[in-house]
Order: structure tokens, then sequence, then C-alpha cells
């Protein structure tokens, strides 16, 4: 079955999604990230993805007090990106309790320090993002182009003991997310490391699609703003049970 992630992503305290893929226009989804991760919790999200937007524009986590809430309030594993470049801090979320971490830029401009990392943490705490544009691997959050492929990237960390790859695809613009099933599948098969998607699935056929994907290695699937904004059938079922929520105290474990 695969699995899915609910996507949080932080910005100035607030859980916000980014529209059209450009920094600074994002649309702000809860003012507050912990409870938000509590409610996603309460509708049987068995997991979390979560991002720190800000720290992607300083280049060095910056909502680290946020998340450290978040693994407190919540019972189940949440994963982290966004800034992370050294190994301190990344040792530092990991302590912090929360399951597993997202490198991006780092995995292409320092490949020593994830082998250092995989080493010491292990393959399952290690996933490297692959944000990708017409064949090309983009870094930064996705804003800044590289030569290398993404196929390319994905065998280097298999070569350093990596296990996942959490892949993103936009429009030549940067300005649409798209949902590669072929260069997953491509991914999967000539790698045989586990793939997440990131972004691109709008409907419930988008899921079935990548469901079918699974016995390659696609296993996972991250969904931001189409759940924020009730695109799937089931979550008729999940309002039903956010009315017996009332009470969504910061440290409530559910």
């Amino acid at each position: 079955m695969l699995l899915i992630f609910p996507s949080i992503e932080i910005s100035k305290e607030c859980c916000v999604e980014v529209v059209h893929g450009v920094a600074g226009d994002e649309r702000t989804y809860s003012v507050n990230p912990v409870q938000m991760a509590i409610l996603w919790r309460g509708e049987n999200a068995k997991t979390l993805h979560v991002i720190d937007m800000d720290g992607i524009a300083e280049g060095k986590i910056v909502n680290e007090d946020i998340i450290r809430r978040m693994v407190e309030s919540v019972d189940i594993p949440i994963q982290v990106g966004g800034g992370l470049r050294t190994y301190e801090e990344i040792e530092r979320v990991l302590k912090m309790g929360v399951y597993r971490v997202i490198v991006g830029t780092v995995a292409v401009e320092q490949p020593g320090l994830i082998e250092r990392l995989v080493k010491a943490f292990g393959t399952r705490k290690i996933a490297v993002a692959v944000f990708a544009r017409e064949g090309r691997v983009y870094v930064d959050g996705g804003n800044r182009r590289t030569e290398m492929t993404p196929l390319v990237l994905a065998l280097d960390m298999k070569r350093l003991g990596v296990s996942r790859i959490v892949y993103a695809e936009r429009s030549a613009d940067g300005r649409e997310e798209l949902l590669a099933l072929d260069t997953l599948r491509e991914l999967a098969e000539r790698t045989n490391i586990r793939i997440t998607c990131w972004g691109g699935a709008t409907s419930f056929r988008d899921l079935m699609d990548l469901q079918s994907l699974e016995r390659f290695g696609v296993d996972s699937v991250i969904l931001g703003r189409t759940l924020y904004e009730n695109r799937f059938p089931c979550q008729a079922l999940w309002r039903l049970n956010e009315q017996q929520l009332t009470d969504l105290g910061p440290t409530r474990r559910i």
C-alpha cells in the first residue's frame, strides 16, 4: 500500500504551501504547525513530512524549536528537511527524535558528507532529495540548476549507501509540479533505491498510477496542497474524525 506523507512546510512560524514554486508566494493554511501535525495524526496519518522553508532560504535550520515540539506532540515518525547543510545540525535534529532527515544541496556539493552521515546514523536515517527540471538536478530548494542528471545523482548516492530518494519534478519554468511516472520508474528500476514521490499527485487516479509503481520501488508520496484543499474523496471521512478533536493542545498525543 502506498504510504502518504502529509506535508507541513514551515515559514515565519506558520504552516504554508508554496504557490507555483515561487519563494515568497506562499499560501498559509495554519498559524500553528504543531497543531497541524496533531490534526494530521488525528486523521490517521502514519508519518509526516516537514520542511523548514526559512531554513532553505538561510541555508541552516531555523525552525528547530517548532520541529522539536512537533516531535514531542505526535507518536508517529517525522522526516525533516530544509537547509540542513552540516553534520552537527543533522546530528542535533536526529537526536531530538526526528526519524529521518532529507538533504539535497549537500548531496551534490558535499557527497563525502553523505557518506559520513550514512555511516554514522544508518541508511534509514538519511534520504536525499532530488529536484529536477528539464532533465537536470536543481539545488538550493530547487532554485539553482546543475548539469547533473537525476539518474547520475541517484546512482552516486547509492554508491555512498543511500537507500531512499525523495524525487520532485517541476515544469521548465518551475511553476508546476509534475507527476513524472516514467522517470520514477526508471530511477527505481536502475538504482534499486526506494523512491518517495514529492508532489505532482492531484487526484485519486494519480495515486493509483503511483500505486502501480510500488513493485518497482516507488512506495510513498508526499502530498501538500491537495490534502489541505480536500481534493480526495477519502477526506470526507477524515472530517468526521476532526469533529471529535475539540481540544488540540500543542502537546497532546493522539
